[in-house]
């Protein structure tokens, strides 16, 4: 049987596809999902999906589509386009698949993959993390993880400016 990885061929896969490959291939995994926009990629980011990961067997990014990202951040963003993040994400050695949200926030994501650890920055509160209570009602767990000191992506865009 191939693994999870070949089977995929690629790392960014849709939904349907993500759910076909965990029930055949790898139902006994512990999924951690994490989201955003991704939209200037830094040190920052790769330390901090590499934590994620750590977490569990298999990390899923949701990434905002460029749609998203503007109704989000405003017109002048996202830098850059969403293939062009979904390719570096899936560069990275920590991310097993990226998948690609219209919404403004991942919930109807979160519902389909039901993972065992939803993980989002330390700046937000469990509380007010998307599918928090979703995911927690499940029997899985919510974890934040610290900003690496230093890596902002609003601080980048503002010394762009």
């Amino acid at each position: 049987m191939k693994n999870h990885i070949q089977y995929m061929e690629d790392k960014m896969v849709n939904i349907d596809d993500f759910l076909c490959a965990r029930k055949t291939f790898f139902p006994d995994k512990k999924v951690v999902f994490t989201n955003g926009c991704f939209d200037i990629l830094h040190a920052g980011h790769v330390e901090y999906l590499a934590k994620a990961r750590n977490l569990g067997d298999l990390l899923v990014v949701g990434l905002n589509t460029d749609c998203s990202v503007t109704k989000l951040k405003g017109p002048s963003r996202p830098v850059n386009h969403q293939l062009a993040r979904a390719k570096v994400l899936s560069a990275l050695e920590s991310v097993d698949y990226v998948i690609f949200f219209e919404e403004e926030t991942p919930f109807h994501l979160i519902q389909n993959i039901l993972p065992d650890i939803l993980v989002k920055g330390s700046d937000y509160k469990i509380e007010k993390i998307v599918g928090a209570e979703l995911v927690l009602s499940h029997g899985g767990s919510v974890k934040t993880i610290d900003f690496v000191e230093g890596f902002s992506t609003t601080h980048i865009v503002e010394k762009l400016k």
